[in-house]
């Protein structure tokens, strides 16, 4: 999320003005584990909003730790395997991923490699069913991050063959797509797949994080019977 995106400042007014943001009209959690995963470009830092409801409205929070989410797909998978292992041993419950954009993509492939650690995927965002299906600026944006990545690992992200195809199974997890047909960033389309069910909401993509409608899915998928 840009912070200095004026659509997701209007968004992020919304929320502090409704009711949601105070934890009224969601169940109350059962304090079991959410790891939020940022989207491409962005960090921990976009999502603290978010992070600290999680936390009042009942649920045990947990951030990435990810700086800026740039680096090559299986760098980032490794990192993040182990963050949700430790969260899962240290709870003895099995982890929800909410991913923004790209973290989506990474939240969908690591349920597929670790599905006895992930309790279900929320993707916010997310081009699930193609990638590559972006907006023009954030084709530029992905130009230049491969080319930082061919010179630091060797690694380009159009050749991670291994993850294109854990992205494109079948979910072995519950997984929810919830996007915007607003969406400036990635073509809305590409965030839908007949195999995983997707819930439109009003706003921008940057907005979805800090997104009122966004907040009250969340509540409701996240309360869901654990499997």
């Amino acid at each position: 999320m840009r912070l200095w995106d004026p659509l997701a400042v209007r968004e992020l007014s919304a929320l502090l003005r409704d009711p949601v943001f105070r934890g009224r009209g969601v169940p109350r959690g059962d304090g079991r584990p959410v790891l939020l995963i940022p989207g491409f470009l962005s960090g921990d830092w976009a999502l603290r909003v978010l992070h600290g409801w999680l936390g009042r409205v009942g649920y045990q929070s947990h951030l990435s730790g990810i700086v800026f989410n740039v680096q090559h797909s299986e760098r980032m998978i490794a990192g993040l395997g182990r963050t949700v292992s430790r969260i899962a041993t240290a709870s003895g419950s099995r982890v929800s991923l909410v991913g923004h954009s790209r973290g989506g993509l990474l939240a969908k492939v690591l349920s597929q490699r670790k599905p006895d650690d992930v309790e279900q995927v929320i993707a916010l965002g997310s081009p699930l069913a193609d990638w590559t299906d972006l907006a023009a600026v954030t084709h530029r944006a992905v130009c230049v991050v491969r080319t930082a990545n061919e010179l630091a690992f060797g690694r380009r992200f159009d050749a991670e063959g291994r993850f294109t195809y854990d992205l494109k199974q079948p979910p072995i997890v519950a997984t929810t797509s919830i996007y915007t047909k607003a969406d400036d960033v990635v073509n809305f389309r590409s965030c839908l797949r007949a195999d995983i069910p997707a819930i439109p909401v009003w706003g921008t993509h940057n907005g979805l994080v800090v997104n009122p409608e966004v907040f009250r899915l969340l509540g409701r998928l996240l309360a869901r019977p654990r499997r």
